[in-house]
């Protein structure tokens, strides 16, 4: 059959190409291993990568066993289970140059760079001539028919893009990591790897470890292995998404398989990047440092938001101090002018007796520590009974009931409200430190209602029954709930009165008053 129609895996001396290959690396591995300049961490990673590469031996017999029972796009499983002892293999050679960069035999260091190219041709040749769509597309220029060694660098075979150079890429970010994977090597390639960079490292060994592991510590970023027994790193990807508190974090799936559809699956979930291995360094490096640098501008985002939505938050709660609810939300709604008229409602005054005298013996600080602890024992009354607190006057203090919702029991709530500040006015006395005593006018009727001012503006109320409250007040007895005719006709079937007459109200002459027994 012509060579050039032929089915590519059928092509002759393939089999003996690889295993001439490993060959290489288990010879350069024994030689560099007599070198007694190796430190005992260096020879003992040299013995891994001896190791491994003996597995890849026994293993390149049942590849080829396999291969013919299986079609073109069922060989992933098979390309999953060579690469990762050739992943340890390049791994631990490029930690072995790194780490010794200065102290390391020029003979040895070139020893390690021929065995580092002969299993970066070993993929090429495996992926080529076993189907690996991707991977075959992208290396058809990497060998000539004698076999040459290509110009296909390992940032090309990373990626699949010839020529690309990330040798420059640093590292700007360190971070908390946590690495997930099965396999004990890759585990100790990537943690050496990362902590060399700085990183915090960690390292779980299976899903169900990194979820409960998880439920206590936020790590920066996780890489996850895709392939693992009980769950697999798709699995542990969906949870960590489901929970609130991880969902912000940063997964980088790994794998030996360039599985398109995978990858696609794998970022649907919301996977940040997806390596197969063997990783090159320098892409690793730049990719882990992106990853990052996003959850570190996250969580700064994150910050950011939350400062915004606390000063919301007392932005919020200090116009409600300012305003009834309903017309803090028409006027963030972006009504310019709010004025309501309201048919009946129920106007109080309350005001301190012989306050000013009491309070020429104070200092400033007392004063203004005693009034507002006392208007603040009357706002929490007046919440109690729904009554709107309007403002303080100096010493006295104007609520009002049946606004901005209308009521019918306005004047009743009124009432229970006068009643219960006198059961306060006792406790405050003794600790103002002197008697302290109260006149309170109460009138019912219509009021504008409305916001005035721009900068400092206020909710506030005109009308007549503003005015005749005020005078109620003013012109009350101390101690006592004095009342006008119209609040009276409201409650005269529910409490007792005492009629003091007609008294004097500036613009309006003589009004019947009504004294509210307690």
């Amino acid at each position: 059959m012509d060579e050039s129609t032929s089915d590519p895996r059928d092509r002759p001396g393939l089999k003996h190409e690889l295993r001439t290959l490993i060959n290489h690396v288990i010879g350069y591995a024994e030689l560099i291993g007599e070198k007694s300049s190796l430190q005992p961490d260096q020879r003992d990673d040299v013995r891994k990568i001896d190791t491994s590469a003996r597995r890849l031996q026994g293993m390149l017999e049942d590849f080829f066993i396999e291969l013919p029972k299986r079609g073109t796009n069922d060989v992933y499983p098979l390309l999953h289970d060579l690469r990762t002892p050739v992943n340890h293999i390049i791994g631990y050679t490029e930690i072995l140059l790194e780490d010794s960069e200065e102290d390391l035999e020029k003979e040895v260091e070139e020893d390690l760079n021929q065995l580092r190219e002969s299993m970066e041709r070993w993929l090429v040749l495996v992926e080529r001539f076993a189907g690996a769509p991707e991977l075959a597309a992208n290396s058809s220029e990497s060998t000539d028919g004698d076999g040459d060694r290509s110009t296909l660098s390992p940032d090309s075979l990373a990626l699949g893009i010839p020529g690309l150079d990330l040798s420059t890429s640093k590292t700007t970010e360190t971070g908390h990591i946590l690495i997930v994977d099965d396999d004990p090597q890759n585990r100790d390639i990537l943690e050496r790897r990362l902590k060399q960079q700085g990183h915090l490292v960690d390292c779980l060994v299976s899903g169900e470890e990194a979820l409960e592991w998880m439920s206590r510590y936020t790590p920066d970023l996780v890489l996850l292995d895709m392939l693992m027994p009980g769950l697999t790193g798709r699995d542990v990807l969906a949870a960590i998404k489901q929970i609130s508190s991880l969902a912000e974090v940063p997964v980088i799936v790994i794998s030996a398989l360039d599985d398109q559809a995978e990858i696609a699956r794998c970022i649907e979930l919301g996977a940040e990047d997806y390596l197969s291995t063997p990783f090159n360094p320098a892409i690793l490096k730049a990719r882990i440092s992106t990853c990052l640098e996003k959850r570190r501008l996250r969580k700064a985002e994150i910050q950011h938001l939350t400062r915004l939505e606390e000063e919301k938050r007392k932005s919020e709660r200090l116009l409600l101090n300012i305003l009834p609810e309903p017309v803090a939300d028409r006027l963030k709604a972006g009504e310019k002018v709010i004025a309501d008229y309201f048919a009946d409602v129920t106007v109080i005054f309350a005001d301190l007796v012989d306050f000013t005298e009491l309070a020429s013996e104070r200092n400033p600080e007392m004063l203004v520590g005693m009034l507002n602890s006392f208007f603040s024992r009357l706002d929490l009354i007046a919440q109690k009974h729904g009554l709107e607190k309007i403002k303080t006057i100096g010493d006295a203090y104007m609520a009002v009931a049946g606004l901005p919702m209308p009521r019918e029991d306005h004047a009743e709530a009124t009432t229970q409200f006068a009643l219960d500040l006198f059961s306060e006015i006792d406790g405050f006395s003794s600790e103002f430190g002197g008697p302290l005593n109260v006149r309170i006018g109460i009138d019912s009727g219509p009021v504008i209602a409305g916001i005035i001012g721009r900068n400092k503006f206020i909710y506030d109320l005109w009308g007549d029954t503003v005015n005749i409250a005020s005078r109620m007040e003013s012109t009350g007895i101390a101690g006592e709930i004095q009342v006008s005719e119209n609040t009276w006709r409201h409650l005269k079937d529910r409490h007792s009165f005492r009629d003091r007459g007609e008294i004097d109200v500036k613009g309006k002459g003589k009004m019947n008053a009504y004294l509210l027994d307690k």
